[in-house]
């Protein structure tokens, strides 16, 4: 009779882990929390400021201008139109500040580490198998350490979103820098340039329009995100998606999802005229 194979524990470890880890750095936490709840909330009462027709009028103005396509304008004015006449206006915003906050943390930490990568081989080679870690891991299971951390709510919600979709930031960051052309990079050289001065003035430049991908994916990764972190608490379109799984109103879960849609594809168009713009001036 052959001896059952012991079980490697790795379910224990990570959980001894994640206790250390509170026991120990809690008081990081909280700090984190308060900072991420206030920028939340305040970007919920900016957006909330105004009324929403106003809001319209400035988020067609501000699609129209960065992507000079007057179709994006009109599809922008409708499609906020009748977000806020199914009565979901207040959700959206709370979505938008979610996917805002959770973006402008995502670059701000992935566009430094992307350039770290492309600059040196040897933390290009450690952080891209933890890349590729972090893609695949199925998007639930980022909301369970997010709970003992945070507490249920929006900062979890911004925690477990940051982990999620800051691999793509890293990755076309890394990317644009490293299909700088060498001609250029030896030209570049020549002068005398520093490793900074030949960062900010040739290979950013150049690499711009593979970053502005990155945002974009980051951003859409964000907002799929924030919806599925509806499960912990956090509120917005994603809480009704939610609600009408639980209470089985699939005509509200298609209303949600579709405020969900018209959101992604404004966001997703501007960041490509973005892209696009800072292409042409390159």
């Amino acid at each position: 009779m052959s001896m059952p194979i012991p079980k490697i524990p790795i379910g224990k470890w990570i959980e001894q882990l994640i206790d250390w880890l509170i026991e120990n750095f809690s008081f990081i936490t909280k700090s984190i929390s308060n900072v991420t709840e206030t920028g939340i909330d305040g970007f919920i009462d900016i957006l909330m400021f105004f009324p929403p027709w106003i809001m319209i009028i400035i988020f067609t103005a501000l699609a129209w201008v960065i992507t000079k396509d007057r179709r994006i304008g009109i599809f922008t004015v409708f499609g906020l139109l009748l977000i806020w006449n199914l009565g979901l206006w207040g959700a959206t915003m709370t979505t938008l500040a979610l996917v805002l906050v959770s973006t402008l943390i995502s670059i701000s930490l992935g566009i430094p580490l992307g350039i770290f990568a492309a600059l040196y081989n040897s933390f290009y080679r450690i952080i891209m198998p933890i890349l590729d870690f972090m893609q695949t891991m199925p998007a639930f299971v980022y909301l369970i350490p997010a709970i003992p951390f945070f507490g249920l709510g929006a900062v979890s919600a911004a925690f477990a979103t940051v982990i999620f979709a800051m691999p793509p930031a890293i990755r076309l960051t890394t990317l644009g820098i490293r299909q700088v052309p060498i001609e250029l990079i030896e030209a570049a050289d020549a002068f005398g340039s520093t490793k900074l001065q030949k960062l900010i003035k040739v290979q950013l430049p150049i690499a711009t329009p593979t970053l502005m991908a990155g945002v974009n994916q980051t951003i859409m990764l964000s907002l799929s995100m924030v919806v599925i972190a509806a499960m912990i608490g956090a509120k917005g379109l994603g809480s009704e998606v939610w609600t009408a799984i639980q209470r089985f109103k699939p005509g509200m879960g298609f209303e949600a999802g579709l405020g969900v849609v018209v959101i992604a594809i404004i966001l997703d168009r501007i960041t490509q005229g973005m892209s696009k713009k800072t292409e042409k001036q390159n």
